[in-house]
């Protein structure tokens, strides 16, 4: 027999798991997917939304039909981890850059995976060599840019083109 506190969290699960597949569901789609009442789902997502388990709702747009679209970058950094704070310190110091859309600890050769958008190649340079690079405990960068997006967050940007190579003789 599964207990209340088990549904109540499975349940929770499959309202995540459905808005991770479209945030445009309204409550009465998500009630119907779950078989629940409407009342019982507004509750649930209030819930999530207050304990932060949903921080927010998004939009993925398609950069190439987006006119004045940003120049966006990837940036390996290296850091000095501070003592009796680790890596995040800096990380987060690093994450409330305006300019900075995501920011991840990694494992490997570097530390920090930072995202970043700007208007132009000028501005993330600019952003890199006088605010990133001179932040004391940043050891390295690496900068990257993305110039073409073919999927983001699961989803796939223009439809493969299955066509086969001509045969040279």
């Amino acid at each position: 027999m599964h207990s209340p506190l088990n549904i109540k969290a499975q349940l929770l699960n499959d309202i995540v798991r459905l808005l991770e597949r479209n945030a445009r569901l309204d409550v009465a789609d998500i009630a119907s997917a779950l078989g629940i009442s409407t009342d019982e789902v507004s509750r649930l997502l209030a819930e999530l939304e207050k304990e932060k388990y949903i921080l927010a709702y998004r939009t993925i747009f398609d950069p190439e039909k987006i006119q004045g679209k940003p120049v966006r970058a990837v940036i390996e950094v290296k850091i000095t981890p501070e003592r009796g704070g680790g890596f995040d310190k800096l990380s987060r110091r690093i994450a409330a850059f305006e300019e900075v859309t995501s920011c991840f600890l990694m494992s490997g050769a570097y530390d920090l995976l930072v995202f970043l958008e700007g208007e132009s190649l000028k501005e993330v340079a600019l952003f890199v060599s006088e605010k990133l690079a001179t932040l004391p405990g940043v050891i390295s960068t690496a900068t990257h840019f993305m110039l073409k997006t073919y999927k983001e967050q699961g989803i796939i940007f223009s439809t493969p083109v299955h066509s086969r190579l001509p045969i040279s003789p």
